[in-house]
């Protein structure tokens, strides 16, 4: 990947984990407001459930970050590498698992069904995104092995060729 690339999806990530920041503290004081007919313990939950939210993209974009730095080193295929493709599955399976229950939270309180389902298939459709990594981690390693392999013949062919 060539380097202009690698600055633009930085400063994507830049911008978006500044955005979230400011989500992040913004939410209490808009949950404090739009819902002050909700009893506390539901405020509460709603801010639990957006900051939590938040943190599972903050965590993917870190991830994304450090791979990217690895990117840009020429070190993308080593075995260090699986941390952080660790990391980012991590934080897209919570964001699954938060959605999934945001939904069930909602259903019985007189949420629109279309609402749940919507919410539920958001948190499905993350669970799909974090089988979809697992598959590219495997491909990582793949890679990495035949990485491997090709230090090994290259190393083989110049000891003979000497």
């Amino acid at each position: 990947m060539n380097t202009p690339t690698i600055a633009v999806l930085r400063v994507v990530i830049v911008i978006a984990l500044a955005g979230s920041v400011v989500v992040q503290v913004a939410g209490a004081s808009v949950v404090r407001n739009d819902f002050d007919t909700t009893p506390l313990p539901g405020r509460l939950a709603l801010v639990a459930f957006l900051i939590a939210g938040v943190a599972t993209l903050q965590v993917f974009a870190v991830g994304v970050w450090m791979l990217l730095t690895k990117v840009r080193r020429g070190s993308l295929f080593s075995t260090t590498s699986f941390r952080w493709v660790n990391v980012i599955i991590g934080a897209i399976v919570a964001a699954s698992v938060l959605m999934i229950a945001l939904g069930t939270a909602l259903a019985p309180g007189g949420i629109a069904p279309g609402v749940v389902a919507l919410i539920g298939g958001v948190g499905i459709v993350l669970a799909g995104m974090a089988l979809l990594v697992v598959v590219m981690k495997a491909l990582l390693r793949q890679a990495i092995a035949r990485d491997a392999e090709a230090t090994a013949l290259r190393s083989e062919l110049d000891d003979e060729v000497i």
